[in-house]
């Protein structure tokens, strides 16, 4: 084994799945995303949304990621796909994600919900806290957890009760639901002697194994509750299908410091957001590119905004928005240094990270 797992600041992410986060989350804000679509075919029924490929950065691979609707009739297919196809979803995105308050069918509105906002930065903290405390008990793939723990560490404030509001726990459930349900699906060129193929890797980035409710009186049902009503199991089980065991010679990885700020914002502007953003584009980046020195990135501005979801008109805002990020993972010590290098055209500005090697890195291949 490698001894840089050992460094007890630090906890591993499975190399291949920060590889693909950056477009596994990208929003339908970036220009590469596509508006979601139901589908069929021989094996199913489908509601997914694909990003495509850049040709202009090896970083950015095509992916689609969906959500099976395995428990569908085929009567009951018909009525959603009825419904979809008279919905005018880019008129209600018009407004936001609260233009999907249009939406009638309580279930629809939630499935496109979860599949337009997936991964974000909310749910990568809460995969983060989940890697975090695998890397810990050192139980392989398998994380148990109970829902008012976790609450607590990503900083939702308790009820007078000792609880937390039904809203918060709501929200939990379906972030779980979201990561279990909605799969990941990518094609990694591989070279096999003189031929390349098109490898398909399907994934979803957990899977709940088993949940627990403490009143035995409780009829809790997952589906329901993150389709139709609200609420949360007490205690769930859940498997991190992108795991590699990083006690293996050949694991691929990325080193996270412990001090990574996975608490919610509560109450307060996206400010928050960016910075979660920018971390996991770096740390990604770290996978596809072989930083110079072992600590430097090169990456162009126009990727930077694109994957921060800095798309707007305004240019200074821009700016403002992305140096203030720069200046929040200089603050937590993620990041050592960043410039703007000059170039010929500015267009094609180039910004070059230093990045803090004591607080992430990357292990295996990349």
């Amino acid at each position: 084994m490698n001894d840089a797992p050992t460094q007890l600041d630090m906890f591993e992410v499975d190399g291949e799945f920060v590889r693909i986060l950056p477009r596994a989350s990208a929003s339908l804000r970036n220009p590469d995303a596509n508006l979601p679509v139901l589908r069929s075919d021989a094996n199913g029924y489908y509601f997914e949304m694909r990003v495509e490929a850049d040709s202009s950065e090896v970083s950015e691979v095509a992916l689609t990621r969906r959500i099976p609707l395995d428990n569908l009739s085929g009567e009951e297919w018909q009525e959603l796909k009825k419904e979809y196809d008279v919905l005018d979803l880019e008129a209600c995105l018009n407004r936001g994600i609260k233009g999907l308050e249009q939406i009638e069918d309580l279930r629809l509105r939630r499935l496109t919900v979860a599949l337009l906002t997936f991964l974000n930065p909310r749910q990568v903290q809460l995969v983060l806290y989940l890697y975090k405390a695998a890397s810990a008990e050192r139980n392989g793939s398998v994380v148990e957890f109970r829902s008012n723990d976790l609450l607590e560490v990503m900083g939702y404030q308790r009820t007078k009760d000792g609880g937390f509001h039904a809203e918060a726990r709501s929200h939990l459930h379906c972030d779980l639901m979201a990561l279990h349900r909605t799969e990941l699906v990518y094609a990694v060129e591989t070279r096999k002697g003189d031929k390349v193929e098109a490898e398909v890797t399907i994934k979803n980035v957990l899977r709940i194994q088993k949940f627990w409710a403490d009143d035995v009186q409780r009829d809790f049902d997952t589906e329901k509750a993150a389709d139709y009503s609200y609420g949360a199991a007490d205690r769930y089980r859940v498997n991190l299908e992108f795991f590699q065991n990083p006690d293996r010679a050949d694991s691929d990885y990325v080193l996270f410091g412990n001090s990574i700020d996975m608490q919610q914002q509560v109450g307060k502007s996206t400010n928050h957001d960016y910075g979660m953003r920018l971390l996991v584009y770096l740390a990604s980046r770290l996978k596809w590119d072989s930083p110079k020195d072992g600590q430097y990135l090169n990456i162009s501005q126009r990727h930077l905004y694109k994957n921060l979801d800095l798309l707007g008109r305004n240019s200074s805002r821009n700016g403002k928005i992305f140096w203030r990020t720069v200046d929040e993972l200089k603050e937590s010590h993620f990041l050592i240094n960043a410039r703007a290098l000059p170039g010929k055209r500015k267009s094609n500005v180039m910004i070059e990270f230093q990045i803090n090697a004591d607080k992430i890195k990357s292990y295996g291949c990349t």
